[in-house]
């Protein structure tokens, strides 16, 4: 069975997921679409709105076949490292493709573009550095390099948008993990990444979860079974609550001030703007805002505050980003995707967890041989208890036992 693989949030899914889903299996020619999808906190730093069984049932009632969860911290990285341990998920599953969307639709350019920031790694870097001492966000310090480097139209144009610069850390993840995976982009429609505004019926995740806020209705804009499991989850009071996030966090920063620095891209001299902050916000957008800084983009302010709220500390993340993930979370799957693991399970690199009452035996089973590669699967595994322990925190109305890891139970189609 040929399988793509889709790299996503599903926060939550849409109709714009809908569309790459089917444009992905006919452009891959693949039978099995096998989606690797952050856990409770995102890329941009942010805990999703509803939990990853939620989301990972949305994908799964619109025609996914295989829902896994990126483990933490790689879910809640910058796009290289959210790329690589992406790639890596997916390679070890043994999918065929992988299918990302972009406002470009040029894979070619993408390669270039790509091939352009692996061979000039210092020029780059040499570039990006001065214009950052300048007081220009990365985002743009990288593209001016670029501009600089290489006069060519479409590569300049780019790195103008998000979901091109993801692809292209999805591009230079296949090649640094040396991955068999194809690449294959499929042209973004409809809204982008942070327009409110609806477009040939498609709204960006985004505008979705503001018109939750404003308790707009979201009919038209999602498929209608995942409309069925949002305002059955909100009904339940389920979904993530704002404030509760915002009080937790700020109490975490408030709490041992002196420890902020051992904490995950809480660099030197941040750890005051977050006490400050803490000490003067009422509420999260306050907070974010008296953080950021011109060197400290929104996204870095958020990942940081999600690394203090965990109690992510810097030598795990970076001994962890160090190497690859050493298990997956199977999270839903379909009866076409149980026959594509049945498959490919003597293929498989990784172990694919389900039920977590026998997990320590797994990993101690796989890696007891390997010391290290032992203690960065319990601290992967850690992470993930943790996040989701904490995440139960943040839904008003939850109730039950917080290590939803074990009992959860698998979501099948």
């Amino acid at each position: 069975m040929r399988a793509v693989g889709l790299i996503t949030e599903y926060n939550p899914f849409h109709n714009g997921h809908l569309y790459h889903l089917r444009r992905s299996l006919e452009q891959a020619d693949a039978q099995v679409s096998v989606a690797v999808m952050s856990g409770h906190f995102l890329q941009r730093g942010e805990p999703a709105l509803v939990d990853k069984w939620v989301r990972a049932e949305m994908a799964l009632a619109a025609g996914v076949d295989v829902v896994v969860e990126l483990p933490l911290p790689w879910a809640c990285s910058s796009a290289p490292d959210f790329a690589r341990g992406a790639i890596q998920a997916l390679t070890a599953l043994g999918v065929d493709a992988v299918s990302f969307g972009s406002e470009s639709g040029d894979l070619d350019a993408l390669q270039r573009c790509a091939n352009l920031l692996a061979h000039q790694k210092k020029p780059v870097k040499k570039h990006t550095s001065a214009a950052l001492r300048r007081g220009v966000a990365f985002p743009q310090a990288r593209a001016q390099a670029i501009r600089t480097l290489s006069p060519a139209a479409d590569i300049q144009e780019v790195l103008a948008s998000p979901n091109n610069i993801l692809g292209l850390a999805y591009l230079r993840a296949l090649s640094e993990v040396d991955s068999p995976i194809v690449p294959l982009t499929i042209t973004r429609i409809g809204a982008g990444y942070h327009d409110l505004d609806t477009k040939e019926g498609i709204a960006s995740a985004t505008g979705i979860r503001q018109c939750l806020r404003d308790g707009l209705a979201i009919d038209g804009l999602v498929p209608d079974s995942v409309a069925f499991l949002l305002k059955k989850t909100f009904a339940k009071g389920m979904g993530l609550d704002e404030d509760i996030f915002f009080r937790l966090l700020s109490a975490q920063i408030v709490r041992q001030p002196d420890e902020l620095e051992r904490y995950w891209l809480v660099e030197a001299g941040l750890e005051q703007r977050l006490i400050d902050a803490a000490d003067q916000s009422d509420h999260l957008e306050e907070l974010i805002c008296a953080i950021k800084a011109r060197h400290l983009t929104r996204t870095r302010v958020q990942r940081a505050l999600v690394a203090v709220l965990l109690g992510i500390e810097t030598m795990t993340a970076q001994r962890l980003l160090a190497a690859s993930p050493t298990y997956l979370h199977l999270l839903a799957v379909s009866e076409r995707g149980e026959k594509f693991l049945a498959a490919q399970r003597k293929r498989r690199t990784l172990p694919l967890l389900q039920n977590f009452s026998r997990v320590q035996a797994i990993l101690k089973r796989r890696y007891g041989a390997e010391p290290e590669t032992l203690q960065r699967a319990q601290s992967q595994l850690a992470l993930q208890l943790r996040a989701s322990r904490i995440y139960s925190l943040l839904q008003k109305n939850f109730c039950g036992h917080r290590q939803r890891d074990y009992f959860e139970s698998l979501r099948r189609g």
